[in-house]
């Protein structure tokens, strides 16, 4: 029977961690855990557990990427590897039924499913990501950070990009499709997380951190977030300008201007609503959804300010 292990990475993840290495321990053949710098406990945590430990060396900045590629290098002979963060769960009986997609189909090189929030309820930032996770089955273009891969297909195209902060999933998703693989969500829950993201001001670090990522996968793949980042160019720097300048020349423009943002909240929000979302709901995801492109504007400029200086790229934080 073909062997699947588990890499899981964290920093700092106190009692999510300690409930991600249950939800592992005795499924899987072999279980990696790797820590980005912790300081409360999470190393003799998974000591404890039984897993393998990889402390990685604080002189070179963290990223889940380089976390990975550094569980991944100390499998013994992998060949299907469950990756899997620090704040999630695995739900029992997703290595089979993904173990056997695989077996069943070769040229599928990475299998994901759904990822289901914990306390969904207890934030509006917690219903977000909720909502976000629940993307539909079949062949996908791209998925997030838990997946199962081939080991073969990560061998071929070198793995994670260590140097990408956000949206690294996203990227390797991307050159294994270029390379001919195929990328498929099953109808299964995976993993249960831990957002734990409960102020505004987690929201905004996180919408940040993913307008880094639209910037940095779309220099490294021109094709990629290409939707994202002119939504955000678009309500976060056009608009502004328009209403600015329409204030002071022509107030029409600035009259113009103003009204696409209402028109987008409740296009999103009949969006949201044709997905299911409960009418309440739908208005309040979609005030947020609108205000991202601010945020998300401020990674992409970030990125980009980094790059042009040959800066580090370093990690944007919510928790």
């Amino acid at each position: 029977m073909t062997a699947v292990d588990v890499v899981l990475i964290g920093r700092n993840e106190g009692t999510r961690l300690v409930a991600a290495l249950a939800s592992v321990m005795g499924q899987a053949r072999q279980v990696v855990y790797v820590d980005s710098g912790s300081t409360d406990g999470s190393l003799a945590a998974a000591r404890d557990a039984g897993a393998k430990v990889v402390d990685l060396d604080l002189s070179t900045p963290f990223t889940a990427a380089r976390a990975r590629n550094a569980g991944f290098a100390a499998l013994d002979d992998p060949q299907l590897v469950q990756f899997i963060d620090g704040d999630c769960a695995l739900v029992p009986g997703w290595l089979d039924s993904a173990r056997a997609h695989m077996r069943a189909h070769p040229k599928t090189g990475l299998v994901t499913g759904w990822r289901a929030e914990i306390h969904r309820d207890a934030s509006l930032y917690n219903q977000i990501c909720d909502v976000e996770w629940h993307r539909p089955a079949g062949e996908i273009q791209t998925c997030g950070g838990d997946m199962m891969l081939r080991a073969e297909a990560f061998i071929e195209v070198g793995g994670f990009d260590p140097r990408v902060i956000a949206a690294e999933d996203d990227e390797v998703c991307t050159r294994l499709r270029k390379a001919g693989w195929t990328l498929e969500r099953l109808p299964q829950e995976m993993t249960r997380h831990d957002a734990a993201m409960l102020h505004f001001g987690q929201w905004w670090k996180r919408a940040v951190r993913t307008g880094h990522g639209f910037a940095q996968v779309g220099h490294l793949h021109p094709d990629c977030f290409t939707t994202e980042r002119k939504r955000a160019l678009v309500y976060a720097l056009l608009l502004p300008l328009s209403i600015l300048l329409g204030a002071a020349l022509f107030w029409p423009l600035a009259l113009a201007a103003l009204a696409a943002y209402p028109l987008n909240w409740m296009r999103t929000a009949q969006g949201l609503r044709r997905e299911g979302l409960p009418a309440p709901e739908a208005r309040r995801h979609a005030l947020l959804l609108t205000l991202s492109k601010f945020p998300n504007l401020i990674g992409m400029a970030t990125f980009h300010w980094r790059r042009l200086r040959q800066a580090p790229m370093r990690l944007i934080e919510y928790k």
